[in-house]
């Protein structure tokens, strides 16, 4: 039997079934791209988000260093000056104690009996160090009375101990402004003993100021060993 034609109203039906196929297609398609840009929207909305806030983060966590720095900064700034007006007094306290120190000094020259003992046993040991037969002491202009004294008495007790001879002069040649004591040159000008309370006073200074320091102050925790 032979396929018939399509009469206007079959024909409309099937327009209509394939108008209403591809609307379908079309309203399933529409959602496939709506739900795909959602989703894609989403994911940069997060990204961005994620991105901003770790930005934020890291403007925090910079802030908060530089925070930090500028406090360790402004605590250790606080802390060096403390210490630095510390120290300045400790050298303060310090310079009063050897200003002392000098002031006693003084005094010994001023009282004629214990000074004489001193040179004397400071000319003996000079003698003693430097081992040859002539010697020049050296002594402030207003101590040379006392300082021939005490030479004479240091030539016999340096010719008991050492068996030797020694010639000396004494000339004063020294600094009014010192303290007292001699100097002591070998007749070969090789030795040269500088005997003045100045100088002995100044080694025993040196000598004397980490313990001194300890005594006055503690020991200091930064410091393991005292020389």
């Amino acid at each position: 039997m032979a396929n018939r034609a399509l009469n206007d109203e079959e024909v409309l039906q099937q327009m209509n079934k394939m108008v209403a196929f591809i609307k379908q297609e079309a309203l399933e398609k529409a959602r496939e791209i709506r739900v795909k840009a959602d989703e894609e929207f989403a994911i940069e909305k997060a990204k961005l988000v994620k991105q901003e806030q770790q930005a934020i983060d890291a403007q925090y966590e910079k802030k908060r260093k530089g925070a930090e720095v500028a406090q360790r900064i402004a605590q250790s700034t606080l802390t060096n000056k403390s210490r630095l007006k510390l120290l300045h007094r400790r050298e303060e306290n310090l310079q009063d104690l050897f200003s002392e120190s000098r002031a006693a000094v003084v005094q010994l020259s001023k009282d004629e009996g214990r000074y004489v003992q001193f040179l004397e046993g400071v000319i003996v040991q000079g003698f003693l160090q430097i081992l040859e037969p002539t010697v020049v002491i050296y002594a402030r202009q207003q101590d040379v009375d006392v300082v021939k004294q005490a030479a004479s008495n240091a030539q016999k007790s340096y010719t008991e101990i050492s068996g030797r001879n020694v010639e000396y002069e004494v000339e004063g040649s020294l600094s009014d402004d010192a303290a007292g004591g001699v100097k002591l040159v070998s007749g070969s000008r090789r030795i040269t003993l500088d005997n003045t309370l100045d100088e002995r006073l100044r080694l025993l200074e040196g000598k004397m100021l980490p313990e001194i320091r300890k005594d006055l102050f503690g020991a200091n925790e930064n410091r393991k060993f005292y020389t």
